[in-house]
């Protein structure tokens, strides 16, 4: 089984929304068995609380349901995790700051590395303080990026993109 862990800043956005994309892809192909995924924060203001209400409604547009609650960051996810995945180059930095070990720190990655349909993005954005499109734009990159995530895990010799 291969662990992943997506991390966002408040785990409330978008980590818990990529969490539930991968969960729902990795169902879509049949491969539960083989990942377990998990999401947390680089900042843990937002602990024990629900995703964002408005990621919620337009995560439930697209059928998905957001009931994670918002932790922070460890560094036992360092061990716990085979991979750790960032929204942006500040959780990037963030997370590579905490890790305990080069090994450790060699997990993470960006979520943008596994995007395939959107070959302008970067990064995935927070939607934190943008209107409905901020949050339909983060769904459309979770969802293209999860699975060339998935893809990826399952054929670790392809190159990404």
């Amino acid at each position: 089984m291969k662990k992943v862990l997506f991390v966002c800043l408040g785990n409330i956005c978008r980590s818990p929304a990529a969490e539930e994309v991968a969960r729902c892809v990795a169902a879509e192909r049949g491969l539960e068995a083989e990942f377990e995924f998990d999401s947390a924060g680089t900042y843990g203001g937002h602990r024990g609380q629900l995703p964002d209400s408005r990621m919620r409604a337009h995560a439930r547009r697209r059928g998905y349901d957001l009931t994670h609650r918002a932790r922070k960051i460890s560094t036992s996810d360092f061990f716990d995790f085979d991979l750790i995945v960032t929204m942006d180059d500040a959780n990037f930095d963030d997370v590579r700051e905490l890790a305990p070990s080069p090994e450790a720190e060699a997990k993470v990655v960006r979520m943008a590395d596994y995007v395939r349909q959107h070959p302008w993005a970067t990064c995935v954005p927070d939607p934190y303080y943008e209107g409905a499109e901020g949050f339909e734009n983060v769904l459309d990159l979770l969802e293209d990026a999860c699975e060339g995530l998935i893809d990826s895990l399952q054929n670790p010799n392809n190159d990404l993109k």
